[in-house]
């Protein structure tokens, strides 16, 4: 695909929603990295690449493995004081909590020193599926602040080193400009990001755009 005329950037995961990381991050959660003895080769390859743009895909806040790893520090909790599980029995970080935006803000620096060209974060939100009544959200302020602070601590990382920092929103945000159970605002967290994408059907990407 590299050397296809219409192709200009290629996608490539490196966090997935299990908190799985597919590079050798210094910092991972034990158990964390699922890399083959070829994969940091095959990055190499991808960003060496003078006519194609790389982007990594990160998945943010929904991380069991992380979360579980260190509850009262990572971990978006219940109002019981126990770990939050979602619709799917899965379990995120919460945003609010300065170490969990240090380790996704610690993550994001290595994927940068890969040579990316841009992040791309998915998964930037509370949990929509489950007991979200029962989520504890660390703080009476709106829930749209500790993501908007996320991203600003992510942009304050990427931005001196020269990478985009993109993120993925569902189509329904994009077009009503808001999701008060995922806390997700168009209006907060277009101006902190370089790109908006959101995954949709060919005749909607006019009226989205």
């Amino acid at each position: 695909a590299a050397q296809t005329q219409d192709c200009d950037a290629v996608g490539v995961t490196l966090k997935d929603t299990a908190g799985s990381l597919y590079f050798d991050a210094a910092q991972a959660i034990s158990g964390a990295v699922r890399t083959q003895a070829d994969t940091a080769a095959a990055l190499s390859t991808l960003t060496a690449h003078e006519n194609l743009a790389a982007v990594a895909r990160v998945s943010c806040l929904h991380d069991p493995r992380a979360a579980n790893s260190n509850v009262r520090n990572l971990a978006l909790r219940n109002t019981g004081g126990y770990i939050f599980y979602d619709g799917n029995n899965s379990q995120w970080l919460d945003p609010s909590k300065p170490a969990a935006r240090e380790y996704l803000c610690g993550l994001a620096a290595e994927i940068a020193a890969l040579g990316v060209d841009e992040i791309l974060v998915t998964d930037l939100s509370y949990p929509t599926e489950g007991k979200v009544h029962k989520i504890d959200y660390n703080g009476d302020g709106p829930i749209e602040e500790n993501l908007a602070q996320l991203l600003r601590e992510l942009r304050a990382v990427l931005e001196p080193l020269g990478v985009t920092l993109s993120v993925e929103l569902p189509e329904s945000v994009v077009s009503l400009g808001f999701d008060e159970i995922s806390g997700q605002k168009l209006s907060v967290i277009a101006p902190l990001v370089d790109r908006v994408y959101s995954v949709t059907a060919a005749d909607r990407i006019e009226a989205l755009s």
